[in-house]
């Protein structure tokens, strides 16, 4: 009975130690940046989230790019000019979403049937942020706005529209201005 534990307890760790030979470590392949099939629209539809400095209120409203005079153009609902950001102005843009409870799923979370709260929530919805910081040249400060789009699709074509327009540097799904290297004082 002795013999038969020792071989068995010799198998095993012969066993154990063949599979724990080191294995030469793969090299991860760099990911390929995603192309972007088709570029933004002219014009679309987006919701004013805040961060612009004069207008707190959230607004539905159209953005516009506006190539002329180089910047892009928000108008509210009612068709008229609120804002604009020069893309000279544009520090970083990039996207963001989020999960949020859906309209539909707060309802049946309030059923009063046993189950309908833990149903209702996961009813989830994704929204799609557009996120630009950027250098407000009237008054000289630095600022976040946001917006939110319809799908997926229409943010990633304005972001990368957008940073090819304001002459951004990609970083991922991202665009950004690099900083001036800093001059020496003598």
């Amino acid at each position: 009975m002795k013999k038969l534990i020792l071989v068995f307890s010799l198998i095993v760790s012969c066993s154990i130690a063949a599979s724990a030979q080191p294995r030469q470590a793969e090299k991860a392949q760099p990911s390929p940046t995603p192309v972007v099939k088709r570029t933004a629209p002219e014009s679309f539809k987006a919701k004013y989230q805040g961060g612009m400095f004069g207008y707190s209120q959230r607004d539905e409203g159209i953005l516009k790019f506006d190539d002329v005079n180089e910047r892009l153009v928000f108008f509210g609902e009612d068709q008229k000019e609120k804002f604009a950001i020069p893309y000279k102005a544009m520090l970083v843009v990039y996207p963001s979403s989020r999960k949020v409870q859906s309209g539909t799923g707060r309802a049946v979370s309030h059923i009063p049937v046993p189950g309908a709260a833990i149903g209702g929530m996961f009813m989830k919805k994704k929204k799609n942020y557009l996120i630009i910081q950027f250098r407000d040249p009237d008054v000289e400060v630095q600022g976040t706005t946001s917006f939110l789009l319809d799908t997926d699709e229409l943010l990633e074509s304005v972001i990368h529209t957008m940073g090819e327009k304001a002459d951004l540097t990609r970083r991922g799904d991202a665009y950004y201005r690099p900083a001036e290297p800093k001059k020496a004082v003598l």
